[in-house]
């Protein structure tokens, strides 16, 4: 997927772009380091949630440094002292490459972290990472499609498993917590929150696109890509800490050590 860029930016829209973008590759690569040392912090059965926040920040990371390589090569600095473009495309598809991947585990490493009983935990992490898979798969045709009717159409379907990933984290995931300490309970409502949060961003960028009611300048673009960053590294860097802090409340409630 290669993005439309605007053949100028100002050196302020282009290097905010540029930081940010850096920004989410330390943020993703020091995340990894930190659950990677963080499992040696949490019992056995909390370790599997800890390793798949590794691996979303590990992959996020990757994809984080292709995209900053392609902005760096779509412009450069002229003599006017604006950016423009080189000609090079810049190719955003490393996001959908990068959410295929990590949105699934994101709703697994949640469950993992729950200990729940192995068949409900097995039937859950299917249900929701099927609907994860489902929901990034209904987006992309939606994201490369032409302005009209069937970026629409791509965009309600794709909707529709997001919907209901957000029905079963708030009912059956609710219900599994019910008992936990107070403290347990209150990190799950929370990560619950920066999920719908996080999630709905990309949604509503999408919806703005496809209704052409994003101004079609630098703006535009520095606006999408500097909102991705800030999602990312919530939805994935921010999420993480939480999984640990909510493996770590349930042990102390238990009076569990690692």
């Amino acid at each position: 997927m290669e993005t439309a860029l605007p053949g100028t930016l100002s050196p302020g829209q282009f290097s905010l772009v540029y930081n940010m973008l850096s920004l989410a590759i330390a943020s993703m690569l020091g995340s990894f380091a930190f659950f990677v040392m963080a499992r040696s912090m949490v019992s056995a059965k909390y370790r599997p949630a800890l390793v798949m926040s590794a691996l979303v920040v590990g992959i996020a990371g990757y994809h984080y440094l292709r995209i900053f390589n392609s902005w760096e090569g779509a412009y450069e600095l002229n003599a006017a002292g604006v950016y423009a473009s080189t000609g090079h495309p810049f190719n955003d598809a490393y996001r959908y490459v990068d959410w295929l991947l990590t949105v699934p585990l994101l709703v697994a490493e949640l469950i993992a972290v729950m200990a729940l009983e192995a068949n409900k935990r097995r039937t859950l992490m299917t249900r929701l990472s099927f609907a994860a898979v489902l929901m990034i798969a209904l987006g992309y045709p939606g994201e490369v499609a032409e302005p009209g009717m069937m970026k629409h159409v791509w965009g309600i379907a794709s909707s529709i498993p997001f919907v209901y990933i957000v029905y079963v984290l708030w009912t059956e995931l609710g219900t599994a917590v019910q008992g936990q300490s107070g403290r347990v309970q209150e990190l799950v409502r929370n990560i619950k929150l920066l999920l719908l949060a996080t999630w709905g961003f990309y949604p509503i960028t999408y919806l703005l696109g496809a209704g052409g009611i994003l101004p079609q300048d630098g703006s535009a673009i520095v606006t999408i890509q500097v909102g991705y960053s800030i999602a990312d590294i919530l939805a994935k860097c921010g999420y993480g800490v939480m999984i640990y802090l909510i493996a770590r409340a349930k042990m102390d409630a238990d009076g569990e050590v690692a």
